[in-house]
């Protein structure tokens, strides 16, 4: 026999190639390979891109559209009311979709109980809390970032130019009066407005705080009538957790009289208030939807290698991983320095230096007196979970009025 060697050297060959011959045809039989993979996203919004806080999510949509092109089809449903969601999310499930992205907290209930009928299917619900209350779904999840941290910072902003005021003259201590334009009285938005006078308070001591409640997110002319009440009974500055520029219009339209700023949220509001509009803050919800597009893609646990902490099927962050992020800090009405007091202080946040919830402070829950808690000892805000759960007034220097 000549050259057995190569005799043995092409029937290797052969043999190597029909294998790799038949794994492509049975992966192409079961669907093709990962990098053809193609899934269609649903989103489900409350309100459509006008709205900033709707707008918010629309970016992290269009930037999976950027980054996944063709692999990704997205199907959007907007301007969904909470009691006719179930009607939106079926015809999603019915369109193919194999992962569906829910954006407001009323639509949780909906949502986990699809979950349930459409197993196949990945349902991820912002803003939500129920992802790990039985029965915990193995397609059902929940994603926040850690807003109070923004809210913390620009708390700071703000008191930074209090302190200012007071330091020039223009105000006195005792007249540190804040005003917070806030939806509803939710842990959310208490945990938002606690965290902002926090940061305001270690700027200014003396400062107060007083809520008022519209009973809706997105009411531009409750919210502009409450900013102008809070304007008229001494607030000289004013901040809000509500979607509108309502506040930011009322502040910009009062300080042709008298001294007022603002703190926004969910966009930047000094285009509309450039004389009195300090910064903004957010949640950059870019982060966790692509990582949970690219998991699905790759028929991958979506909290598996997440950059977040997680809880079980619940994943949250802040600054940290670019979950929160800072809008336009107006340079011209700012305090001096404050620009280098955010940079230190989000590097603060980012390792874990600073306990917002902390102070000497009582702080009582508004619907069970029974509940408190003495912020001697800090409270861990989205320890167990990416929702707020921070829901306690702070007695005798914030006040509620609903």
């Amino acid at each position: 026999m000549k050259n057995p060697d190569k005799r043995i050297l092409l029937c290797t060959c052969i043999t190597c190639a029909l294998i790799l011959l038949f794994c492509g045809i049975l992966k192409n039989l079961m669907g093709g390979t990962d990098e053809d993979r193609m899934i269609k996203v649903g989103f489900i919004y409350n309100m459509d891109e006008s709205v900033p806080y709707t707008y918010n999510f629309v970016r992290a949509q269009h930037a999976i559209e950027a980054k996944y092109g063709d692999r990704v089809q997205t199907i959007v449903k907007s301007n969904v009311p909470e009691d006719d969601c179930e009607h939106a999310m079926r015809m999603l499930a019915d369109e193919g979709c194999e992962l569906i992205f829910i954006t407001s907290y009323g639509y949780q209930e909906t949502a986990k109980k699809l979950a349930q009928e459409y197993p196949e299917i990945q349902f991820c619900q912002a803003t939500g809390d129920n992802a790990n209350a039985e029965p915990v779904l193995d397609n059902y999840h929940n994603f926040m970032g850690h807003i109070y941290e923004g809210r913390y910072v620009t708390g700071r902003v703000a008191g930074m130019k209090l302190k200012e005021m007071i330091e020039k003259g223009e105000l006195s201590p005792e007249d540190a009066k804040i005003g917070y334009v806030a939806a509803f009285p939710y842990s959310e938005v208490i945990s938002g407005y606690t965290a902002f006078f926090m940061g305001i308070r270690k700027e200014v001591p003396t400062a107060v705080m007083t809520v008022k409640y519209t009973g809706t997110w997105g009411d531009y002319t409750k919210e502009y009538r409450i900013a102008k009440e809070l304007i008229e009974d001494g607030c000289v500055l004013i901040s809000q957790h509500s979607d509108t520029i309502g506040p930011a219009v009322a502040c910009e339209e009062a300080a042709e009289r008298t001294r007022v700023y603002h703190v926004g949220y969910s966009q930047s509001m000094i285009d509309v208030a450039p004389t009195t509009s300090l910064i903004s803050s957010r949640i950059n919800w870019e982060p966790y939807m692509l990582e949970a597009v690219d998991a699905v893609l790759n028929k991958r646990k979506i909290e598996k290698n997440m950059h977040a902490s997680i809880n079980g099927n619940d994943a949250g962050a802040g600054f940290e991983h670019d979950w929160v992020v800072l809008l336009g800090l107006n340079d011209l009405i700012a305090a001096d320095n404050t620009a280098e007091m955010i940079n230190e202080t989000v590097a603060d946040l980012e390792k874990g230096k600073i306990a917002v919830f902390q102070g000497d402070y009582i702080g009582y829950d508004p619907y069970d007196p029974s509940d408190t808690w003495d912020l001697n000892n800090a409270y861990p805000e989205n320890e167990k979970a990416s929702s707020p759960s921070f829901h306690y007034i702070l007695d005798g220097v914030i006040k509620v009025e609903e």
